[in-house]
Formats: structure tokens, C-alpha cells, sequence
């Protein structure tokens, strides 16, 4: 392509400089699943164009990669720039999906084998390459996520499907609608179809914003304890960091992951109503009936701060029995009985409190919550939690 120029110069500058932007507007870390929706519709927009203004094009699969690959680059050079973190994976994600998609419609289209089709039929041929796209994209994500972390590739591939449902397929229902306007009104459709998604992109940008403030005020209500001198200092949060990859390993989505981690951070908030302290604040190895009545005055001090009710149950129940409880309950209490009994435990005491919760009866501890904490433990180190 360096040596013959682009097919359809105007056109492949049109969609590099979409993507580009796209790319530039990036929301850098933010915690939503697809943070530039603009790139993200752009880039198989053009994989799947077969019509400019009612005449072919014939870019083919390697301009239409070029082109996105160029795109990227250029839009994330700022990122980068930024000290925004690596941006291979995103690269590979971006350019894989596309080529995919390319090497789907491409070929055929240059030969005019969907010349004929027309109406109803070619868009629905366009969403059907879309949604396959989309979904090799999950499984992309999913392989790359298990190969970083370790964590099940089931688990994340049905956390990835059930992401399809929301903002991605919105976003690849505009791509579609973006080849479809390209074809029947030539390049003045990309500008017009392009403001809502930047529109979209600032609302990402909020949304955002949102959530982190709100995290940050759940995680200073959380250190209440810590301040007060009621539980030791960085607890709550080694809790919500093991209590989130073992909800991972037993398959959670991303909302129930939310309220895990936002229950195990003010798993303890309850122990602010007591006169006298908890020794380390060690709940876990006092009577059933005080862990429940911490328990729930916890609860009640979650529901007065305004955050999810779904929290607060989560909190009021971690001291029922077992097979009672939410599966996030079952969670938080069982991490939160191994993190005390392995930081009392001293050196090794990883391995002697998950020996512990083995042996501790089906009423206690959930098995399947203990497996699950044994692998993740295993996925990292079984050493004692320090007390600071």
C-alpha cells in the first residue's frame, strides 16, 4: 500500500481520521466496557463497506487493517504519552477484530457477490458479520484476561457475553448504521453519525467520574475502623481485593462483583457500635450470636449511608448460616476468617487457616467458596496477611 497509495484515498482518510479520534478521546482507565465507542464503531464500519455514495470500493483486507492499525497508533500516542499504561492489548483487540470482519465481507465483496443484495437482507448480512466480530472480540478479551490473571476462561468469556448485551452491541448497531449511511450517502454521513457517539463518549466520561467518587467514598467509610482503631489498618481492603478474585473464580458478573467488593470493604462497619474493641478486631472467633448482631448493626449504618440495599444485605447476612446466605455473604465470610486467622497465625499461616476452613464444618464455610479461595490463593501466595 506504501508503494501504490490507498484504494479510495478520500474514503481510507475519512475512516483512519475517525478512528484516530476515536482513539484520542479515549477515557484512559476508565471502568466502563468499551471506552471509545466512536473508534469502536468506526473501525468495522469500514471492514464492512462495500459502497461509497453507490459506487464499490475495493480496499480489500490489508488496507482496511493498515489503515486501522495507523489509526490506533497515532490515536494513542497521546495516551501513552500520558503515562496512561500499555496499549498493546487494546491494539491487538482493535486490529484482530477487524481484520476478522474484513476477511469475512472483503473478498466477497470485490467480487460483487452481494451486488444483488439490497434492502433489508444486506443489513441484516452486515449485523449478522457484526455480532460474529463481536463475539470473536469476547473470546479474544476472555483469552488475553485468563492468560494476565489466571482466572477461569468460562467465567470471563460469560462475563464478556453478558457485556454484548449493553453498550457493545449499541455501539455495533452504529456501525453498521454508519456503512449502510456511507453507502447510500457518501462520507458527509460519518460527521453526522459521529456526534452522538462523542456525545456518548463525554457521558462515559461522567459516568466514570461517578464511580470513582462513589468507590472513594465507600473506601473512607470502610478505613472508619481502621482510624478507630477497631480493625488493624489495610484489612477492609485486603478483603475486597481476595473476596473480588474469588468471586471471579466462582463466576460472578460485573454487578455482582460491585456489591462484593463494596460489602467487603464495610464488612466490619459494624464494629463501631461496640464499647469495647474487638482484639484486632477478630469477629470471626467470637459467639454466632454477636457476629450476628454486629452483622446486622452494620447493616443498618451501610443502609443510612445511601449506598445499593443490595450492600447492606450482603453485610447483615455474613454471620448467617451458610447454606442461608447470598453467595457474596458466603464470600466475604470466609475470606475475612482466613485473613484473620492467617495474620494470627504467623509464618505460614496461609496454609494453616485454609487448613482450618477445610476442616471447619459445611455450616461455617461454603466448600465451593473455600476450593475457589485455595486456587486463587494458589494463583498467588499463601503467606500471611500482614497486620499493616
Amino acid at each position: 500500500m506504501l508503494w501504490s497509495g490507498p484504494a479510495e484515498r478520500a474514503v481510507a482518510l475519512a475512516f483512519g481520521a475517525l478512528v484516530a479520534l476515536g482513539e484520542l478521546t479515549r477515557r484512559a482507565g476508565a471502568e466502563v466496557r468499551e471506552a471509545a465507542p466512536l473508534a469502536a464503531a468506526g473501525a468495522p464500519a469500514y471492514a464492512l463497506l462495500g459502497d461509497v455514495a453507490g459506487r464499490p470500493t475495493h480496499h480489500g483486507v490489508a488496507q482496511t487493517v493498515t489503515v486501522v492499525l495507523a489509526a490506533s497508533l497515532l490515536g494513542s500516542v497521546p495516551y501513552v504519552a500520558r503515562g496512561g499504561g500499555p496499549v498493546l492489548e487494546h491494539l491487538a483487540r482493535r486490529v484482530l477484530t477487524v481484520a476478522f470482519a474484513a476477511v469475512c465481507f472483503q473478498p466477497l465483496s470485490n467480487r460483487g457477490v452481494f451486488r444483488d443484495w439490497s434492502g433489508p437482507a444486506y443489513a441484516l448480512l452486515l449485523i449478522a458479520l457484526l455480532a460474529l466480530t463481536t463475539l470473536c472480540d469476547a473470546v479474544l478479551a476472555a483469552a488475553l484476561e485468563h492468560a494476565r490473571t489466571g482466572w477461569p476462561f468460562g467465567a470471563l468469556l460469560r462475563e464478556e457475553l453478558r457485556g454484548m448485551v449493553g453498550i457493545t452491541s449499541a455501539v455495533c448497531a452504529t456501525g453498521v448504521v454508519m456503512a449502510l449511511a456511507v453507502a447510500v450517502a457518501g462520507l458527509w454521513a460519518l460527521p453526522v453519525l459521529s456526534v452522538p457517539l462523542l456525545l456518548t463518549q463525554l457521558s462515559y466520561r461522567r459516568y466514570a467520574a461517578v464511580r470513582a467518587t462513589y468507590r472513594q467514598t465507600i473506601a473512607s467509610l470502610a478505613r472508619a475502623t481502621e482510624i478507630a482503631g477497631y480493625t488493624p489498618a489495610g484489612h477492609a481492603r485486603r478483603v475486597a481485593e481476595l473476596s473480588g478474585a474469588v468471586g471471579r473464580d466462582l463466576g460472578l458478573s460485573g454487578a455482582e462483583l460491585a456489591v462484593l467488593e463494596y460489602a467487603a470493604l464495610m464488612h466490619d462497619i459494624g464494629q463501631l457500635s461496640l464499647v469495647d474493641p474487638v482484639p484486632d478486631g477478630a469477629t470471626a472467633a467470637l459467639p454466632t450470636a454477636e457476629q450476628r448482631r454486629i452483622a446486622l448493626l452494620g447493616g443498618a449504618v451501610v443502609r443510612q449511608t445511601g449506598v445499593d440495599a443490595a450492600v447492606a444485605v450482603v453485610v447483615e447476612r455474613q454471620a448467617d448460616p451458610c447454606r442461608e446466605q447470598p453467595v457474596a455473604a458466603r464470600i466475604v465470610r470466609a475470606v475475612n476468617a482466613y485473613e484473620e486467622k492467617a495474620r494470627d497465625a504467623g509464618p505460614g499461616g496461609g496454609l494453616t487457616a485454609l487448613e482450618e476452613l477445610r476442616l471447619a464444618t459445611a455450616g461455617d464455610y461454603a466448600p465451593d467458596v473455600v476450593e475457589a479461595l485455595a486456587r486463587v490463593l494458589a494463583r498467588g501466595s499463601l503467606t500471611a496477611p500482614s497486620a499493616g
